[in-house]
């Protein structure tokens, strides 16, 4: 029955037509249907993204979602040490929400289903049936400034701190509340929140005081020189957290500063981050820089971006002392290094050269080839969650190994995007002296869906 609904809806919204194509925001509450109130449409679609509520054209509900079906297989999941071989599996995303938007309130309700089929290790981030991911509401005090209050996605600049988590199976979402600022060059978030820890039953994603996550997040555009410029507080909490060197109660503060340019040929990103606070009775001094750049040749045929990115993250230096210079990536986006989520950013060196092609207006393609070493060899490597993957006490090796990457990108129409993915992870001399050290292999074909 799901699928015959899904073809249906296939068939009706790839047979629309509008004048002005629908945008969706990676935030979907961002989505602004707001201009189909001057616009007539006899598709239903439309009228689904438009409901008009009485008689001022302001006021309006809309209605979307998204359907996302991957089938991943590899091979030597961590590196040989969990894995018999080859792991196929599929995996199956649903989000459907309604929107309310009114001049002094506006609610937004969302509702998540993930599932794993045939995956051998599921966690609740895999499949969580059915939740309510977001629900919140916005008291609008003035066109540029509002509070916003319940469940909700949060992510601020290029998600290396706070992100969605889009790459896993279930998105992740943060309660509490937020006081939020917008302007054409400015734009502030003052938040106090908990995040959602995924359960694997039904609306059993309940309020979670066993972390909590809290700052002050300010965007500044338009700058002469460095063109735009984010300055941050980010201040963590966990009850229960673990390193390499350091378990239990986590108190962390995190200030830093991003500078960017997303617009022309030439693109940066460089961001640094400086964190303290105490953990376990450790005093906690990390810190990370990151670099990275790109150019994209428009007089040459499919309008090649080259790219080169490279990050310096702290790991502890010294065991047993009363200091954890491991840093903290609080809840990054969830493939953090190129499309698998092996490594996560802590005590890591890295370099990461790539190369992007625009092989027509709608299909893309791109390869990328990252390079690893551990940042202090006495402290280990962990995922992206911050789990201890390998510990790196007693062990002399640095270099982790090469990831070898490529994708090809097929935006079908405004609504289906199609995406092949595949990598080589080459283990390098670290990986075979922690544990078995086979290298790992990767493949994804992805459709996804928004509406």
């Amino acid at each position: 029955m799901r699928t015959r609904l899904i073809i249906l809806l296939l068939f009706v919204l790839t047979g629309i037509h509008a004048q002005t194509p629908p945008r969706f925001s990676f935030l979907r509450y961002n989505d602004d249907f707001s201009y189909l109130a001057t616009e007539k449409h006899e598709d239903i679609y439309y009228k689904m993204k438009y409901i008009r509520v009485g008689k001022n054209s302001d006021n309006y509900l809309s209605t979307g979602g998204e359907i996302r079906y991957q089938y991943i297989n590899t091979i030597n999941e961590k590196w040989g040490d969990d894995s018999n071989g080859s792991d196929g599996y599929f995996m199956a995303r649903y989000l459907a929400h309604v929107h309310l938007h009114t001049k002094y309130i506006r609610l937004f309700f969302q509702l998540q289903s993930s599932f794993a089929y045939s995956k051998a290790d599921v966690s609740p981030v895999d499949e969580n049936p059915l939740d309510v991911h977001q629900f919140f509401a916005d008291v609008v005090f003035t066109k540029h400034f509002f509070l916003r209050a319940g469940r909700q996605e949060i992510l601020f600049g290029s998600r290396r701190l706070v992100g969605v988590r889009e790459g896993p199976n279930s998105r992740l979402a943060f309660d509490g509340w937020s006081i939020i600022f917008k302007s054409e060059n400015n734009s502030n978030q003052l938040f106090y929140v908990h995040p959602v820890a995924n359960r694997p039953q039904f609306f059993d994603d309940n309020f979670n005081r066993n972390a909590k996550l809290w700052g002050n997040y300010t965007v500044v555009n338009n700058v002469p020189l460095i063109q735009n410029i984010d300055l941050y507080y980010l201040g963590l909490y966990k009850s229960n957290a673990s390193f390499n060197d350091a378990s239990g109660k986590e108190v962390r503060h995190s200030v830093g500063t991003r500078i960017w340019k997303n617009k022309g040929n030439l693109t940066y990103n460089f961001e640094t981050v400086y964190q303290f606070g105490k953990m376990a009775g450790k005093t906690i001094s990390a810190w990370t820089v990151s670099s990275q750049t790109n150019y994209q040749f428009n007089n040459i045929k499919f309008s090649p971006t080259v790219g080169l990115k490279t990050e310096i993250i702290s790991g502890d230096r010294h065991a047993n002392d009363n200091s954890l210079e491991t840093f903290n990536p609080l809840y990054p986006r969830g493939a953090y290094f190129g499309l698998v989520a092996l490594i996560g950013p802590s005590n890591l060196f890295d370099i990461h050269p790539s190369l992007d092609f625009n092989l027509s207006s709608r299909v893309s393609a791109g390869i990328d080839y990252d390079f690893f070493w551990r940042w202090s060899i006495n402290d280990g490597i962990y995922a992206p969650n911050v789990q201890l993957v390998y510990s790196g006490q007693n062990l002399d090796e640095k270099f982790i190994g090469t990831q070898l990457a490529a994708n090809l990108n097929f935006d079908v129409n405004p609504f289906l995007s199609l995406t092949a993915e595949a990598a080589w992870f080459d283990a390098g001399p670290f990986l075979k002296e922690a544990g078995t050290g086979k290298d790992y292999y990767y493949g994804a074909v992805t459709a996804q869906f928004k509406f």
